[in-house]
């Protein structure tokens, strides 16, 4: 029995070890884009029905989190079904290492937003640069399974978040500050899968 449950032990480490040195290929570029095109959506209600959201941040936040959440639970269905159809028996392991490079940098933007609104609410406009800037360190984490032009984006949202902190005040809660960023973003991601992907497929 011993044996048996070395064996096991053993095989798990296996399928770790490759799951660690395996592109994750379980984001699907059409989903990605299509975040995208929600970011922009997202921004065109704002700017219609928040022109003042500086004074209405909890409807700025409900518009922004559940655009977020809305493109997560996207993400995360077209992750496992894709990731079980290419990834096969290595698919429970791909999908656990790529929700952990995330989770630390969803969990501090989760906690950024609560300490700043509940503690420090006038610097509540802070907030889109925190998170874009955030995401962008998640992707960075994440690049080591993904495709190296990848890095790129993760550049792209560092940048974008950073130039959001310099505007400054109730400019940095424009809508575009967040459009922008994360539809050209997400859009982005979507053509280096696409073409790495075939680029892929070509070797093959």
């Amino acid at each position: 029995m011993n044996d048996l449950y070395k064996a096991l032990g053993d095989i798990s480490s296996i399928r770790k070890q490759l799951a660690n040195t395996t592109e994750f290929r379980g984001y699907g570029p059409a989903t990605l884009a299509a975040t995208g095109v929600l970011a922009g959506l997202a921004a065109g209600a704002q700017a219609l029905w928040l022109p003042e959201p500086a004074t209405h941040m909890s409807v700025y936040l409900g518009i922004w989190i559940s655009t977020a959440v809305l493109s997560a639970g996207l993400t995360g269905v077209q992750m496992y079904t894709r990731s079980r159809r290419i990834h096969s028996a290595l698919s429970n392991e791909m999908l656990r290492m790529a929700v952990e490079q995330f989770v630390p940098a969803a969990a501090a933007g989760l906690l950024l937003t609560v300490v700043l609104l509940r503690y420090v609410a006038p610097s509540g406009w802070m907030l889109p640069g925190m998170w874009q800037v955030l995401f962008g360190l998640g992707i960075f984490s994440s690049c080591r399974f993904l495709p190296r032009p990848m890095i790129a984006v993760g550049a792209w949202y560092l940048l974008t978040g950073l130039s959001c902190l310099a505007i400054g005040g109730s400019r940095a809660l424009s809508p575009w500050a967040m459009g922008i960023p994360y539809g050209v973003g997400q859009l982005l991601v979507s053509a280096i899968l696409l073409f790495t992907s075939t680029e892929n497929e070509d070797e093959a």
